[in-house]
């Protein structure tokens, strides 16, 4: 029997992944393997290429033929380079960083946090106002600043335009009543 360490194909359409298979050469390309040995995670950055080394040793010793895929692969992880004999059995694989455990970054923003609290490293909290509102508030921060009375005049443009407003509501309800009674018509 001719046996083969291929990749066997799983996951999803635009997603996939393999398993590094021994498999008969016969047989369909997702059937059944004689002995999984690894995986191969190619969409991910960096690759995930994970060989049980000692396996792939046993199975290369008694005659198995990679493919082109997988002597890539055992070349990257240095198992062809450690059958073979030559140098440079250590193999180029690159490993992910691992991701910092969730209680350390919840610490680290707690420090954040109390430091923000003391006033020492306060944190700017950045508000996003168009040039006419920013503009607009540091007129109102200025006038009460200089004198008291300034407010009283302030506060009844204000009032006028809370008067107004309704009107101009009522007048769009109205055309909307009657863009309804066009419509029906």
């Amino acid at each position: 029997m001719a046996v083969k360490i291929r990749l066997k194909r799983m996951g999803k359409i635009r997603a996939p992944y393999y398993r590094v298979v021994i498999m008969d050469s016969r047989a369909k390309r997702d059937g059944r393997a004689i002995e999984e040995i690894g995986k191969y995670h190619p969409t991910e950055e960096p690759s995930l290429i994970d060989i049980d080394s000692e396996r792939v040793q046993y199975w290369l010793g008694v005659g198995a033929q990679p493919t082109e895929q997988v002597a890539a692969l055992l070349k990257i992880t240095g198992d062809w380079q450690k059958f073979k004999g030559e140098p440079g059995a250590e193999g180029t694989l690159k490993v992910k960083e691992p991701k910092p455990d969730k209680k350390s970054l919840y610490e680290a923003a707690l420090a954040k946090a109390d430091k923000g609290e003391d006033g020492s490293a306060a944190p700017e909290t950045r508000t996003k106002k168009s040039p006419k509102k920013a503009e607009k508030a540091a007129e109102e921060t200025e006038a009460p600043a200089e004198e008291a009375p300034a407010e009283e005049p302030a506060e009844a443009p204000a009032a006028e335009e809370a008067t107004e407003a309704p009107a101009e509501n009522t007048e769009a309800t109205e055309a909307v009543e009657g863009d309804a009674d066009k419509a029906e018509a």
